[in-house]
């Protein structure tokens, strides 16, 4: 037997789940059958989302961002210097 797919759920899908998870209107159970996803993945993403709120607050979200930004400006500028130098290689190898 195959290993079991995964299924890949939207950012916005998760948000929505882990909401209306917070909101304890409803069950983790009722959670789960309503939306097809395992209660220990709502009560997962619901952490998450309640961890994340108070990055919200306090800036961290915009640092990591940057931080983001800056590893791939330097790893697009790793792959150029890559490309240069592996066409410099088959240019000599053909000589």
């Amino acid at each position: 037997m195959g290993a079991a797919k995964r299924k890949a759920h939207t950012p916005e899908f998760k948000a929505k789940v882990a909401l209306e998870a917070i909101k304890g209107e409803s069950t983790l159970a009722e959670l789960s059958s309503r939306f097809g996803v395992h209660a220990n993945q709502i009560s997962k993403w619901k952490k998450e989302a309640l961890e994340g709120m108070s990055n919200i607050f306090s800036g961290k979200s915009v640092k990591r961002d940057d931080a983001h930004e800056k590893q791939i400006e330097k790893l697009h500028a790793k792959i150029g210097q890559l490309t240069v130098e592996r066409d410099f290689l088959e240019r000599v190898s053909k000589l």
